[in-house]
């Protein structure tokens, strides 16, 4: 491990104030903004602050004015560079453009902050990529990898690094997230149930009107199957058409990033790799989206076919219906198309209409 970087950057107030439901992760970054090392591993599940925390991180760091400060949170300060995967996984040209960027001296300070967002989908290669930099540091670059996981192969680089774990957020934080921020609590049990320990998709969904009618609609597709392929169709269709109208809220809050980055731009001047960054992460919070509303779909059809079972009603069909949407489920990770996995599924799963 790195020895630690001598008189870290000055006070940078309370800059941990928006990492929600991550009270050991705050405590463990705000000590370690003290003394920092050269390499972080933020280690958790999606949608728990580890990017917000990176940019808090990033600002403890870099300390100075509080426009300095505004600036790393936002992640536009020149000593900070935020870089994630354009695709599915990190490649190794991603990889040496991170190896690029901590090579660089900062611009304004000592210290500068390379975030590389993702890194658990980073390829065998990407990880070799950057071993030597983790192991031989710049003296001035501070590196922080956000990870959902930590796959065999990047163990190694793991070993390097201080690792920063962050836990789902708990549905009690939530609810007391949402009720600070004005939400109805007659909307807190479904937001609350779809979030899944995300806060992120706990606060895109509050601005959702749709989400109890999209919810009563996955409920109530059991009992329209026939067995007949044109009902299943129509199904899909109608699903389908529901998760779109569920980008609304998403869109909406990119258009802001958006409209935000242009005024920025106007005051500032070009900010091409803010902008590359921006599109690249909006392209895949669309992904994601679609499938966050697909899990949450297939959790309310399982808790449908599980609450037949607790009533003793056809459990034998309705135990085989649970393995199905497991199975689906599964399916997810791979990128199937869409349209033909929920018809496979829905033709595979018992007739409701007669039974």
């Amino acid at each position: 491990m790195s020895e630690p970087l001598p008189d870290a950057c000055g006070p940078a107030d309370d800059v941990w104030a928006g990492l929600e439901g991550q009270p050991r992760a705050a405590e463990a970054l705000a000590a370690a903004a003290a003394s920092p090392v050269h390499a972080y591993l933020f280690w958790g599940p999606r949608g728990t602050g580890k990017r917000a925390a990176a940019l808090a991180f990033a600002a403890a760091l870099i300390g100075g004015d509080p426009r300095s400060r505004r600036l790393a949170m936002a992640g536009r300060h020149p000593d900070v560079s935020i870089h994630e995967p354009e695709g599915r996984t990190l490649r190794v040209v991603e990889a040496d453009e991170v190896i690029f960027e901590a090579s660089r001296s900062p611009v304004e300070g000592r210290l500068k902050v390379i975030v590389c967002d993702r890194f658990h989908t980073a390829e065998p290669e990407a990880v070799s990529s950057l071993l030597k930099t983790i192991e031989e540091p710049p003296p001035t670059a501070v590196i922080v990898l956000l990870s959902e996981e930590i796959p065999p192969y990047h163990t190694t680089v793991a070993s390097r690094c201080v690792i920063v774990e962050f836990d789902p957020v708990s549905d009690h934080d939530i609810r007391r997230i949402l009720e600070r921020e004005g939400v109805s609590a007659a909307a807190l049990d479904d937001i609350v149930t779809a979030a899944a320990g995300d806060a992120n998709r706990a606060r895109l969904l509050a601005a959702d009107e749709g989400l109890s009618a999209r919810r009563r609609a996955w409920a109530a597709a059991p009992g329209r199957l026939d067995g007949t392929g044109a009902t299943v169709s129509k199904l899909v269709d109608e699903l389908r058409a529901l998760i779109d109208e569920a980008q609304a809220p998403l869109v909406a809050r990119q258009k802001a990033e958006s409209d935000e980055l242009a005024q920025a731009e106007a005051d500032l001047g070009p900010q091409g790799r803010h902008r590359r960054e921006m599109d690249a992460r909006h392209r895949r919070e669309q992904r994601l989206l679609r499938s966050d509303e697909l899990r949450f779909g297939l959790a309310t059809l399982a808790d449908f076919y599980s609450r037949q079972i607790a009533d003793g009603h056809r459990a034998r069909h309705s135990a085989a219906a649970v393995d199905r949407i497991r199975d689906a489920h599964a399916c997810l990770v791979r990128n199937p198309n869409e349209p033909l996995l929920l018809q496979a599924l829905f033709l595979s799963l018992p007739r409701q209409q007669g039974w």
